[in-house]
């Protein structure tokens, strides 16, 4: 078989090799690896749900063209998430962070003018209405 259809799920799928199960859906294996196949059914359900499903296959030959079309359909779908992502990544825009510190000068010094300007009006005395009067009435 084609190297390109064993490799559906081959990250995920440790517990048994595709080309067992392409074997073991074929009848190409001995009782004894049959056995093995079953045993590991029997103790994952991932694994007998595959072989479950694959077996549900009305026409056996075109399994590896069902295998060949669901490799090409992932790899299709995760192609399209990695571009997604990654247009979605603040990618280096040198306007964006000049714009970033210009605002950041601005605010600090908006901050300064008005902390002069608070403190130059502190400095100067206020001369309110009565103060004159009681100025003048103190001996």
């Amino acid at each position: 078989m084609d190297d390109k259809l064993l490799n559906i799920l081959s990250n995920s799928n440790k517990d048994i090799d595709n080309q067992k199960l392409m074997d073991y859906l074929s009848g190409k294996l001995s009782a004894e690896e049959k056995h093995d196949i079953e045993k590991q059914m029997a103790d994952s359900d991932f694994v007998n749900d595959a072989v479950e499903g694959l077996e549900d296959l009305k026409n056996k030959k075109d399994l590896s063209l069902f295998v060949e079309q669901l490799n090409a359909n992932l790899h299709k779908q995760l192609d399209k998430k990695k571009k997604r992502k990654q247009k979605r990544a603040l990618k280096d825009q040198p306007w964006l962070y000049l714009a970033i510190v210009l605002l950041l000068l601005l605010i600090i010094i908006c901050f300064i003018v008005i902390k002069k300007h608070l403190d130059s009006e502190k400095a100067q005395p206020k001369n309110l209405p009565g103060t004159e009067q009681k100025i003048k009435a103190l001996p």
